[in-house]
């Protein structure tokens, strides 16, 4: 009986099966398949053409020219400027990112940079070079808000941008709307944070050309000085490399996150600073200690950390680019750190604790504009060069450059940044970024930037030099610019 009672529910479902297939679809419904009986080969004659699917046959019978526009559709025109957009059209993953990678740049000036340097300088000079770092870092956000930012990323001309971004006039956020405004250079995330992520790059810039002239360089004259710089040099080389307008972006320059704009403009600053001022007072005569490379480890630490933020946040997305340029980083990091190890233990039979950190620096700057074009293996080669490139820098380049340039700011970040920049041209893949580097268009862009920031430095300084004076007295530096400049000791 079992058996007759499961033959009769099997016959019941065929027979429902049968009267659904019978029925007339349901509108909105899911349309029938229909199986095609195999056609009779006809080879002499041409192929039928191919009959429209059911549901653009729907479309087209059915629908206006509106509808029909409105389901065909075509992807959105690239900004060509600032747009205000509705919110639900950002990347959330973007943004959360990019929220991160800024936080990790600044980390890399507070506390990064200013550990770095305070733990090269003498005991007596510890906390000036703390507190220019500082300083600097304020003085740089507030100029940026009032002024740089407008005229590095807005559309202006090739040489500069328009003024309408000062005071961060435009960013709005408008909640009742669910409107929000872009930058054309980062549509996925509100400009408001690719502004920040953007002033953590002017800070870190202008804070490394302290290392060009700690122990000796009035306060004052370097909050002048800075202010200064970080308006009229940093601000311009920015957008001709940066904003699509620029004219060295227009002629093909690549630098994914600041070879150029922040490394080689810092170097070439730093020495014509180190001219400008002199040297310290028994420079070649007497050692100069540094107060604790343990403080120097713990920033260069700080450092390597908060580059991934520096060079995978300028892919200005959380996506397959972001996470190779952190990869590239850090292969490049390591590759330099050992390379300059390898370098001073063949020079002068040990490695040390200082030349480790300079060269993770060194591999650092030097993958920097490389950091989202080039391949694994290619980061290792570059990361290599830098680290043996800058120890030459810091050691023999400097005794023939004969400057006081104290914390090596030339020798690493600018011999790094123009190895860097001329081996984007000759390793950049196209199957990384859809472009192809030219290291002729490199070197072009290296030689303007090194010229301008070197003129325009030097044009500053004497600036500098009438307003407030440069440089501290004898007494002064004899006891410290700690004491001298803020009345301030450092603890046991």
């Amino acid at each position: 009986m079992a058996r007759y009672r499961l033959v009769a529910i099997a016959l019941a479902c065929t027979a429902w099966s049968f009267a659904q297939a019978q029925s007339p679809a349901v509108p909105g419904g899911p349309a029938p398949v229909a199986v095609a009986a195999p056609a009779a080969a006809a080879p002499l004659e041409p192929a039928a053409p191919v009959a429209p699917t059911s549901a653009a046959v729907a479309v087209s019978a059915t629908a206006t020219p509106a509808a029909t526009a409105a389901v065909v559709t075509q992807a959105p025109a690239p900004l060509t400027g600032p747009t205000l957009v509705r919110q639900d059209t950002l990347n959330g993953a973007d943004t959360a990112w990019m929220l991160t990678a800024t936080a990790l740049v600044l980390l890399m000036t507070l506390p990064g940079i200013a550990l770095f340097y305070a733990g090269m300088v003498r005991r007596k000079s510890v906390l000036n070079t703390m507190a220019s770092v500082v300083a600097i870092t304020g003085v740089v956000s507030l100029l940026w808000f009032a002024v740089s930012y407008s005229l590095a990323f807005t559309p202006g001309n090739g040489w500069i941008g328009s003024g309408s971004r000062l005071w961060f006039g435009g960013l709005d956020y408008v909640k009742d709307t669910g409107k929000v405004m872009v930058s054309h250079v980062a549509p996925n995330v509100p400009e408001s944070v690719y502004a920040m992520f953007q002033l953590t790059f002017a800070i870190i810039t202008a804070a490394l050309v302290v290392g060009s002239f700690v122990e000796r360089m009035k306060f004052s004259a370097m909050l002048c000085f800075v202010a200064l710089w970080s308006v009229l040099v940093y601000a311009p080389i920015a957008h001709w490399v940066w904003e699509p307008g620029g004219w060295l972006a227009q002629l093909g320059a690549l630098d994914f996150a600041g070879g150029s704009v922040v490394h080689i403009n810092a170097g070439i600053a730093g020495l014509v600073c180190a001219y400008f001022i002199g040297p310290r007072r028994g420079y070649g005569r007497e050692p100069f200690e540094p107060y604790s490379l343990g403080l120097t480890m713990a920033g260069a630490g700080l450092l390597w950390v908060g580059w991934f933020g520096f060079n995978a946040g300028s892919a200005v997305a959380a996506d397959g680019r972001a996470g190779l340029a952190m990869a590239v980083t850090h292969i490049a990091a390591a590759a330099g750190a050992l390379a300059w190890m390898a370098a001073e233990w063949l020079v002068r039979s040990r490695p040390s604790l200082l030349g480790l950190c300079s060269g993770v620096v060194a591999g650092l700057v030097a993958i920097t504009p490389a950091s989202g074009y080039v391949t694994p293996s290619s980061a290792l080669f570059i990361g290599a060069v830098a680290g043996i490139a800058c120890y030459w820098g810091a050691t023999g380049l400097k005794r023939l450059l004969g400057a006081d340039d104290s914390l090596d700011v030339f020798g690493v970040h600018g011999i790094g940044g123009i190895v860097g920049c001329l081996l984007t041209g000759l390793l950049a893949s196209k199957s990384v970024a859809g472009v192809e580097g030219s290291i002729v268009v490199q070197a072009i862009g290296a030689v303007v930037v090194l010229a301008y920031s070197l003129v325009m430095t030097a044009l500053l300084l004497v600036v500098t030099k009438v307003l407030v004076g440069l440089r501290v007295d004898e007494h002064s530096e004899h006891s410290g610019l700690d004491i001298a400049q803020h009345r301030e000791r450092l603890g046991a």
